[in-house]
């Protein structure tokens, strides 16, 4: 596969944060409105939501519907909308599946089945059974070191072969077992670290599910941009001048610094829900010197 292969959801997705008010309860106007200065000013293709940056963990099935329904207005006429409905239940994440369907959302991203550790022939049926459940594209989501088993070479090339099950957020860190998957299966690529990126996009990736890209996401477009039209070099600079950034979201949870800069910024974000804890002082004074470093200052 090449990087001219199939863009399922296109080049840029932002994992994006669930808003909240002062009082907890999910912000629907709020998530709109992000939805919007996501796709209009940081120039994404799609928003990935409820996913665990958007703290799927701890929001109701009936709030995740209604934040679907919100994005899926505010921007489902330019962008796509991809929904998060992964759990360890193989029955609810169909359910869960099923809800984002009718809530008119456009993909799904399931993650693998965490804790519980299931085999290789269990990850296969759990996804299968849930891509043929719906008739959306479903996006797999392989992260071991939080779900505590990873998707081998062999299992995802198994999965490639389902007509809805077209790509992965790739956060396992192996650039080899994505080159080998590229290699014997038509599946489309998106890192799901910020800062892989490039090299993903080297070996044949066509994108990024991003969490800072809540920030950098317009410079991060343009770093896809330059590599895709042959300035390496560009590309190169663009990645080193966000690194900052693509790194410096991460000195904790996530999804804390997404919602502490989002406020920073008067945007829509919130408290996050427990067990997370909100952004200390310090915490937020070291942001806004990643985010200055890389010159997208608070």
């Amino acid at each position: 596969m090449t990087n001219n292969a199939q863009r399922p959801f296109g080049r840029l997705l932002t994992a994006m944060v669930t808003p909240f008010g002062a009082d907890g309860a999910v912000d629907v106007d709020g998530a709109a409105r992000l939805a919007v200065h996501l796709v209009d000013e940081q120039r994404n293709d799609a928003l990935v939501v409820n996913g665990t940056t958007g703290e799927s963990p701890t929001t109701t099935d009936a709030e995740k519907e209604a934040v679907i329904r919100a994005v899926v207005e505010a921007v489902g006429d330019r962008a796509r909308v991809v929904a998060g409905v992964g759990t360890f239940s193989t029955h609810h994440t169909v359910e869960l599946a099923r809800s984002a369907e009718k809530a008119g959302a456009h993909g799904l991203l399931v993650v693998s089945p965490y804790y519980n550790k299931p085999p290789q022939t269990g990850l296969v049926k759990h996804f299968t059974t849930v891509a043929d459940a719906v008739d959306l594209p479903v996006l797999l989501y392989d992260i071991p070191h939080r779900t505590g088993v990873a998707i081998t070479t062999d299992t995802m090339v198994t999965l490639a072969g389902h007509p809805r099950i077209v790509g992965v957020k790739d956060a396992k860190g192996d650039l080899a077992a994505a080159s080998w998957v590229m290699h014997r299966a038509e599946f489309a690529y998106y890192s799901g670290d910020d800062a892989a990126t490039l090299p993903l996009l080297a070996i044949g990736g066509v994108g990024v599910v991003g969490t800072s890209t809540h920030f950098t996401g317009a410079g991060t477009k343009d770093m896809i941009e330059a590599y895709e039209r042959g300035d390496v070099a560009e590309a190169r600079r663009l990645h080193q001048a966000l690194l900052p950034l693509y790194t410096g979201i991460f000195r904790t949870q996530g999804t804390i610094l997404v919602k502490a800069g989002l406020n920073a910024r008067g945007l829509p974000a919130g408290p996050v829900r427990p067990p997370l804890v909100d952004a200390t002082e310090a915490e937020l004074a070291q942001l806004r010197i990643d985010c200055a470093d890389a010159g997208l200052p608070l």
